[in-house]
C-alpha cells in the first residue's frame, strides 16, 4: 500500500519540480518585486502565488479544472481577463517605472497601500488568472492519484506538495536578491528592471492570449 502511494507522490514531485524551476510569470513578479521592494515584498508576491496555486488545486479536485478543460466559453473567458491583466501589468510598468524605492522608515502617505500587501494581491490575481494553470492541474494532478485513492483527498495532497515547492523555490530566489539589493535599488537599475519587466508581462500576456488549451 505504501508503494502505491509513495511512488506516485515521489514521481509527482519529481515532475513538478522540474516545472517550478521553469521560469515563467510567476518568477518574474517574485523576482521583481524583491528586487524594487525588497525581500519582505518578493516573498509576499509568493505567498500570493502559492495562495493562488492552492485555489487552482482546490478547484482541479472538485471539478473546476475539468470544467475548463471541457468548457470552451469558461476557458476563453478567464483567459483573457487573465492575459488583459497581464499586459495592464505590463503597460502600467512601461509607462511609470519606479525611480527609487518605498522608503520603509516613512510615515504611510495616506491612502497608499503597503507594498508588501499590493505585492501579495498582485502575485495572486496574476496566478489565479491565468487558465493554463487550472488546466494543467486538471489534466496532471489525475495521472499520479493511485487506483482506489480518495481523489480529492489526493488531489489536495498534490497540491500541497506543488506549494511547499514552489513556496521554498521563491524563497530561494528572494534570498538571492538580497546580495543585490543595493545594486538593485539604484534608480536607473529599477526604471530599467520595470520597463524589462513590463516587456516580459506584456510578452506572457500575448502567450496566454494566443495559446490552445
Amino acid at each position: 500500500m505504501l508503494d502505491t502511494v509513495w511512488l506516485p507522490l515521489l514521481a509527482f514531485a519529481a515532475a513538478a519540480g522540474l516545472l517550478t524551476l521553469t521560469p515563467g510569470v510567476d518568477t518574474a513578479i517574485v523576482l521583481r518585486s524583491a528586487a524594487s521592494l525588497g525581500q519582505r515584498a518578493g516573498l509576499a508576491a509568493g505567498a500570493g502565488v502559492c495562495a493562488g496555486l492552492f485555489i487552482w488545486g482546490a478547484g482541479a479536485a472538485f471539478g473546476l479544472g475539468a470544467l475548463l478543460a471541457a468548457s470552451a466559453k469558461a476557458y476563453l473567458a478567464l483567459k483573457w481577463v487573465g492575459a488583459a491583466y497581464l499586459v495592464y501589468l505590463g503597460v502600467k510598468l512601461i509607462a511609470n517605472p519606479r525611480s527609487a524605492p518605498p522608503d520603509a522608515g516613512a510615515t504611510p502617505i495616506p491612502g497608499a497601500g503597503d507594498p508588501a500587501r499590493s505585492a501579495l494581491w498582485r502575485g495572486f490575481l496574476t496566478n489565479v488568472l491565468n487558465p493554463k494553470v487550472g488546466v494543467f492541474y486538471a489534466t496532471f494532478l489525475p495521472q499520479f492519484i493511485p487506483s482506489g485513492a480518495n481523489v480529492v483527498a489526493f488531489s489536495a495532497l498534490l497540491t500541497a506538495v506543488h506549494v511547499a515547492l514552489t513556496a521554498l523555490w521563491f524563497a530561494l530566489l528572494v534570498a538571492l536578491t538580497a546580495p543585490l539589493g543595493r545594486w538593485l535599488r539604484r534608480p536607473a537599475t529599477m526604471r530599467a528592471l520595470d520597463r524589462l519587466t513590463g516587456c516580459v508581462f506584456i510578452g506572457f500576456g500575448v502567450k496566454l492570449a494566443v495559446a490552445d488549451r
